[in-house]
């Protein structure tokens, strides 16, 4: 059996190194990433997610599934990668509060779909993220401050087993494997598609405020001030940006699961800072929230590092402004803590993050510019060396990084005895392998 005989097995596309567009298939969101696959394979449904599993068990390879290229790791060499893209359905059942996906959907598509009818899901800050590949790894982002990890949001999830067998998993069918893909990754079985419940959202405050450089410390003590007192229904986050041609600014991103005039009681703190660039703050229907940030949405060459802070004072602040962003894009701080603190007896492998900020560290990959990003980073960690827990979210790894860095001991045994118990062979392979 030769890698050649994996065209009579799909329906879908296959490509190999020797064909024209494989290149393009088989590149990362992140273009600083290779991954030097034997071959991509382009399900076009879940039954040729299954006949892919069969051929790789059969031939003693190993599958690593990518719906959209969003965190890899390029620790696939010689691995077949399939693409999952064309697995999007979309079915809302609003009186349910569910909504079930495909693979390859993504969280804008559930956010457009569910904003109508006044609900949300659990997406992040970037709308073409997979739902999948997110909520596996846990998924931290606007609501989590209310609803917890996206991966807790899981009720079923259909899958292709090791042996190439489909399934579906939940609660009471397979309660173990059900604990580990809801924040484990994807090291466990191909997931071909997803039931997660939705929240009400029948009204939603966001935005962005730009303020010149020199308002720095300013925007800074007024979100330690927000972020002391908000409640669950409100993320606030902090950049410090310097984007590529353009001077240096700071701004504040927001999202308030509520009424407008009560988001604005809350954010008062605000207008007293003067000299405001942009303020882009108002009623934000739920598709449209992927807008607050603005985050590329092409495959674009970029270095990031994310650190969870088990504070954030005065002096550490001073740690973050002493030195220019210059030459990073963003430093970036998220306020969490609320539902993200609580494990209770249903949560997934995610467990629960008592860590109150989450720290994101954004440089340009291009060749020129990536040792000096690298640099930075490593010195603004070494600052900030007494206020990282050393955790990180599984979804926020970073090439070279492990799996053993996002979860306990505990939790990581586990997760390893799981693996080895339903895939002996190592036929799937995550972005970040928890035998890694």
């Amino acid at each position: 059996m030769t890698i050649n005989d994996l065209r009579g097995v799909l329906k879908g596309r296959v490509l190999l190194p020797e064909d024209d567009g494989f290149e393009q298939a088989a590149t990362a969101w992140n273009l600083t990433i290779k991954q030097p696959v034997a071959a991509v394979a382009e399900a076009a449904d879940a039954d040729d997610v299954a006949a892919l599993v069969r051929y790789a068990r059969r031939a003693g390879m190993t599958v690593a599934a990518q719906p959209s290229g969003h965190g890899a790791s390029g620790d696939v060499e010689g691995l077949i990668l399939l693409r999952t893209g064309l697995l999007n359905d979309i079915e809302v059942r609003a009186e349910e509060r569910v909504v079930r996906v495909g693979a390859g959907t993504t969280w804008g598509q559930v956010l457009a779909a569910a904003g109508p009818l006044g609900l949300t899901g659990l997406s992040g800050s970037a709308p073409g993220v997979s739902v999948t590949g997110y909520t596996l790894g846990g998924g931290v982002g606007w609501f989590s401050r209310k609803h917890g990890f996206a991966s807790d949001s899981v009720r079923a999830i259909d899958i292709v087993d090791a042996d190439g067998e489909p399934g579906r998993v939940s609660a009471e069918s397979d309660p173990e494997l059900f604990w580990a893909l809801r924040g484990g990754g994807g090291d466990f079985a191909v997931v071909t598609a997803l039931e997660l419940e939705l929240y009400p959202a029948p009204a939603l405050y966001g935005g962005r405020v730009i303020w010149p450089e020199h308002r720095t410390s300013e925007v800074y003590d007024a979100f330690l001030e927000i972020a002391a007192e908000a409640p669950r229904e409100l993320s606030v986050w902090i950049n410090r940006l310097q984007p590529p041609g353009a001077p240096p600014m700071v701004t504040l991103d927001l999202a308030y699961l509520g009424e407008k005039a009560q988001a604005e009681d809350l954010l008062t703190r605000i207008d007293k800072i003067g000299g405001a660039i942009s303020d882009t703050r108002g009623v934000v229907p739920v598709a449209d929230l992927g807008g607050i940030t603005a985050e590329p949405t092409d495959p674009a060459p970029s270095i990031a590092r994310a650190e969870l802070l088990t504070g954030l004072d005065t002096d550490a602040v001073e740690l973050l402004l002493a030195k220019p962003v210059d030459p990073l894009i963003n430093v970036q701080i998220r306020h969490l803590g609320g539902a993200l603190t609580e494990a209770g007896d249903g949560a997934g492998a995610s467990g629960a993050v008592t860590e109150p900020y989450l720290l994101g560290l954004l440089g340009l990959g291009l060749p020129h510019a990536a040792d000096a990003t690298r640099a930075r980073q490593a010195e603004v960690i070494a600052d900030l060396e007494t206020y990282i827990s050393g955790r990180k979210p599984y979804t926020m790894l970073s090439p070279g990084e492990t799996a053993a860095t996002s979860f306990s001991r505990s939790t990581l045994a586990r997760l390893r005895e799981i693996k080895r118990a339903r895939d002996p062979h190592n036929v799937f392979r995550a972005n970040y392998p928890v035998l890694g």
